[in-house]
């Protein structure tokens, strides 16, 4: 499978070894202050493509590995591999490697759904969090509806076996499904839309990317998470939302402030679930911002 930086010359695609897995790692930048970004299902580092160089301008080292059994990452088989604890883990072992004295975890979809138990369960110190269209657990649990519930139906197919794989695999392309749904469709190259179909592609590549949602419902992630309870996130915390998202409402961001205790949230009208490659421009701005510690702009502002 081709890599990010065989496709964009201004990122660097290297492998790391941590947590007993060699991982696929696109890297921009250097500094003492790491931005590591965590992608979500059903993408590929590359969905970072448009935040790595522009980082890295502003003297930060920025790494986008591809989560496990993503990419050219190992893919390990069964879904005791993709328990949500294991995947915080690799997080930590990353960050470790980067040996950066200052962290901010960046992520969204699955990414993010690693990102906040990371920063709740305190794995590895950490100085910023940014979330991109996945709301924290305490008030996505609150806002399950009937609404939300249609949205979501695809984790519940996702509990079956083999079926899913093989939607996956036959499909046209996930990436023809990522830029169909979203809001800005130029800014999905025919090389990143490749990435992401190869990918999925992939019969134990598909099987990986589907046991994550295994792993957190099937094989009891989620209920080992909600007994730990979930304490309040301290660090600084910026949540970045595409209203148009076709997975989830924006209902299920509602009172993230009760559970994050320095929270800045911006909403994207008309931009959808994928919002920093819809909006890189404004998404670039915010980050900027919120790293410099300075006010962070509304999205009708940029």
């Amino acid at each position: 499978m081709r890599t990010t930086s065989e496709l964009y010359p201004d990122i660097q695609t290297r492998g790391v070894q941590a947590n007993g897995l060699e991982f696929e790692v696109d890297m921009a930048g250097t500094g003492d202050h790491l931005v590591l970004c965590l992608h979500g299902f059903p993408e590929h580092s590359v969905s970072w493509r448009f935040q790595l160089p522009h980082l890295a301008a502003l003297g930060y080292t920025v790494w986008a590995p591809n989560l496990r059994g993503y990419g050219n990452t190992s893919v390990p088989q069964g879904i005791d591999s993709y328990q949500i604890e294991t995947l915080m883990d690799d997080v930590g072992a990353l960050i470790d490697k980067a040996d950066c004295t200052q962290v901010t975890i960046m992520a969204h979809d699955w990414g993010a759904v690693i990102a906040w138990y990371f920063a709740m369960r305190r794995v590895r110190a950490i100085d910023q969090l940014i979330i991109c269209n996945v709301p924290h657990p305490g008030p996505a649990a609150g806002a399950v509806g009937i609404r939300q519930l249609m949205k979501s139906w695809y984790i519940f197919f996702f509990q079956l076996p083999w079926l899913p794989e093989r939607m996956l695999t036959q499909s046209k392309g996930m990436g023809d499904m990522i830029r169909q749904s979203a809001a800005v469709p130029a800014n999905y190259s025919d090389a990143a839309i490749a990435l992401f179909d190869d990918n999925a592609a992939r019969p134990k590549n598909a099987t990986a990317m589907i046991n994550y949602y295994r792993a957190l419902v099937r094989g009891g992630g989620m209920r080992r998470q909600r007994r730990l309870g979930l304490p309040m996130i301290e660090v600084p915390t910026l949540m970045l939302w595409g209203e148009d998202d076709m997975a989830l409402s924006i209902e299920t961001t509602f009172g993230t402030e009760d559970y994050v205790s320095d929270l800045t949230l911006r909403y994207f009208p008309g931009i959808s679930h994928w919002v920093q490659q819809d909006a890189p421009e404004a998404v670039n701005a915010m980050v900027e911002a919120f790293l410099k510690g300075v006010a962070v702009p509304e999205f009708s502002e940029i």
